[in-house]
Parts: structure tokens; sequence; C-alpha cells
């Protein structure tokens, strides 16, 4: 396996867990109009019907995540989705290896994937818990924006998108324990009072 193919994989896997629809659509309108060369085996992507039901499902997930709370819903569902799909990607993007190592890089990819999108998942749930609705849509602007241009730079510079993957995995991993303390302090409420001691027995 070449650090161009793992390379390709991995940052394309990471922009999947952010928002698969964009991944997939971002790397067809590449393929297609001939930005980037991407291996054979992912020529199917650039393929008209394969666009058009990418962008058709961007565009409901671009409404969908703009919308507090539905947000949520719309990430558990996609826990099932996003992953299995960045493990396909990868697999598609390593071919002409042996199989073994097709399937290793699928696990890999599969598990950068989920990780991104538990970030994305509990990052949403933070931001949802603010009263103001406009954090919501920046934010979401933000992933799409970091998502497409992640699989630009997997697709055109693979190599240095190792060293950019490892570094956003680093800080998803970072992310998501000081926001899972956050959402634990939040949902479990004020803490509870001490109950007052007993006073001393005489004697």
């Amino acid at each position: 396996m070449t650090p161009d193919a793992l390379g390709l994989a991995l940052g394309t896997a990471f922009a999947a867990g952010l928002n698969v629809y964009a991944t997939v659509a971002t790397l067809g309108l590449l393929h297609r109009l001939h930005v980037v060369s991407l291996p054979p085996s992912l020529d199917p992507l650039g393929h008209p019907i394969v666009l058009g039901i990418a962008i058709a499902l961007y565009a409901v997930e671009f409404l969908a995540d703009k919308i507090p709370y539905i947000d949520n819903v719309w990430d558990v569902l996609h826990t099932f989705i996003r992953p299995p799909a960045a493990a396909l990607l990868a697999y598609a993007a390593v071919a002409g290896v042996p199989d073994t190592w097709r399937v290793g890089a699928a696990l890999l990819a599969g598990g950068v994937a989920l990780t991104s999108h538990t970030t994305k998942a509990a990052t949403r749930a933070a931001v949802n818990t603010s009263p103001e609705p406009v954090s919501n849509s920046v934010v979401s602007i933000l992933e799409d924006g970091v998502a497409i241009g992640l699989v630009w730079l997997a697709a055109s510079h693979p190599v240095l998108t190792l060293g950019v993957v490892l570094v956003l995995f680093l800080a998803a991993i970072w992310v998501l324990w000081k926001l899972f303390g956050l959402l634990r302090r939040v949902y479990a409420g004020p803490p509870r009072g001490r109950l007052p001691e007993s006073p001393p027995h005489p004697g």
C-alpha cells in the first residue's frame, strides 16, 4: 500500500465522518471535472447517477444539520452510515494490494470516520445547549468546509494529508474528552448540596 493511497483513504475517511454526502460529491466532481485523478476503482463516484444522489442527500443534510436537535437525530442515524461508507471508500481507494491490506485500511478508515463522526455529534449536542440559534448554523457550515477542503487535500496532496489527519485525529480525541465532561455536567444538573453533619454524641 502506497502512502498516496493511504493518505487518500484516511483523508476521505475523516471527511466522511463529518459529512459523507459532501465527501462523495466532492470526490466525484473533482474526478469528473478532471481536477484530480482518482484510482480507477473510484471511477463510479464520477457517474452522474452517483453524483446526483450524493448532491441530493447533501442538500437534505445541509438543511437538517441547521435545525437544533434535528441535527442530533440525524447524527445518531448516520452513526450507521458514515463509518461504513468511509470503510468502503478506503477499501476501493487502495485497490491493487493484497486483500489483507485492503481490509486493514478499511478498518482503520472506519475507526477514523467514527472518531470524527463522534466528535461532530458531541459538538452538536453541546452547541444545542446554547439558547441562541446562530451558533448551530455556523458550526455546521464550518464542518462542511472542513470536509470539502480535506477531500480536496486528500485527492491532490495525499501524503501531506496523512500528517493533517493525524493532527485532526488527536485534536478530535482532545475535543471529545472536554465535551463529554461538559455534557456530563450540563445534563447532570446542579450538584446536590451536602447533608448537614450530625452533631457529635456527648460523652
